[in-house]
């Protein structure tokens, strides 16, 4: 005789196959496990919402400067990375920009670009300080590190990111990105101060991060996450037991 799963233990696998999903890693922020080969730490992190891109910041608010590392894949293996602060507008022209790329011999390398408007882009110096600046590429990626000073008492600053797939060896100048949905979204507010929500250094054991200046929107595990996984285990040991 056919047999049917009692209807108690068809709503505990189901519930069961939900904690699944929500604990799921391919769920979780990925910007908390990266590490840097100079071992530096960051107050904050956050899973970009587009191109694959990760941001690390700390802010200081005693000399107004924001240090940041910038994650981020080229399109293609000998393209270009950026990440930058728009002191006018919210996308890219204006847009005071640190693009990493490898030179001739393989190092990687930052420029500094100053993307006046969607015409022009004038290498040199940026609109504000900016400090320890350098770059490394490990695994087919990127990372921009650097210190850049933001006005005093700044709420948030306007946070551009791109990636491209060319760049002129000699002169360090990018070839232009794809015009795909992904590149003219990458832009985003990134918040500073009181006013961003207490993220997690790199490397340290935990799953919680920060979702200021454009969370990816995957799910985070945090003491939330606990207790739906508290409520669940009751709710399948009680079901368990009825049956």
């Amino acid at each position: 005789m056919a047999s049917s799963l009692h209807p108690v233990l068809l709503v505990s696998v189901s519930w069961i196959s939900l904690l699944a999903l929500l604990i799921s890693p391919a769920q979780a922020a990925t910007c908390t496990s990266q590490t840097f080969k100079n071992n530096k730490l960051y107050a904050h992190c956050s899973d970009l919402p587009f191109l694959s891109s990760y941001l690390h910041w700390t802010y200081n608010a005693s000399n107004s400067s924001l240090s940041v590392a910038f994650v981020a894949k080229p399109a293609k293996s000998d393209g270009w990375v950026a990440w930058a602060i728009n002191p006018t507008a919210t996308k890219m022209a204006g847009a005071q920009t640190l693009l990493a790329y490898k030179t001739e011999n393989g190092a990687p390398a930052v420029n500094t670009l100053n993307i006046s408007s969607y015409s022009s882009i004038v290498p040199g110096k940026l609109s504000f300080d900016v400090w320890d600046v350098s770059a490394e590429f490990s695994n087919d990626t990127f990372t921009i590190f650097a210190t850049v000073k933001v006005p005093k008492d700044a709420a948030s600053v306007n946070q551009v990111w791109q990636v491209g797939s060319a760049v002129n060896k000699t002169s360090g100048f990018p070839e232009k990105h794809d015009v795909a949905p992904p590149n003219l979204k990458s832009f985003d507010t990134l918040p500073l101060g009181a006013n961003s929500t207490t993220g997690t250094p790199a490397g340290t054991n935990t799953t919680t991060n920060s979702t200021g200046g454009g969370g990816s929107g995957a799910l985070r595990i945090g003491s939330g996450g606990n207790m739906v996984l508290f409520s669940v285990s009751l709710l399948v040991l009680g079901a368990l037991i009825a049956l």
